[in-house]
């Protein structure tokens, strides 16, 4: 009989392990992705930048 309910326990007990690994799993795949996404932002932004700068010196070497 004692066998019976160990084998209940340890079966919650990893059900138990499995949910907390997925939870964390999640938590790091959306920390991560933040990450990459601002990572990315930023790169986006300089590109902008230097693309504004050069439309800029090309406007005046016509214009001028």
């Amino acid at each position: 009989m004692s066998e019976s309910s160990s084998n209940t326990s340890s079966s919650s007990g990893s059900l138990g392990r499995t949910i907390v690994a997925v939870l964390i799993m999640a938590l790091a795949a959306w920390v991560l992705l933040h990450y990459i996404i601002h990572i990315v932002a930023f790169f986006a932004g300089i590109i902008v930048v230097v693309l504004a700068i050069v439309a800029v010196v090309w406007a005046l070497r016509v214009l001028l």
